[in-house]
């Protein structure tokens, strides 16, 4: 997929690329990695609390059933 990157150096990332690999509103990282550019979101390991629920910080990181499982027992211990 083809964009174009405007005379200031801002570049918009297609709405179906941002959604395929979870980039979301907000600061990202940006290395080089070869010839290319490499954009990561800015991921914490804390927990914001938000309506009276601790919610964890998007990391792009796969959960399946077994880790929710996991994460949910352990705060029971």
């Amino acid at each position: 997929m083809r964009v174009t990157i405007d005379k200031v150096g801002r570049l918009v990332i297609p709405k179906q690329l941002r959604d395929s690999v979870g980039l979301r509103m907000g600061e990202v990282d940006v290395t080089v990695d070869g010839s290319g550019l490499r954009i990561e979101p800015v991921t914490t390991d804390a927990l914001v609390e938000s309506e009276g629920r601790l919610l964890i910080g998007a990391s792009g990181a796969e959960l399946d059933d077994e880790l929710v499982r996991q994460l949910r027992d352990a705060g029971r211990r």
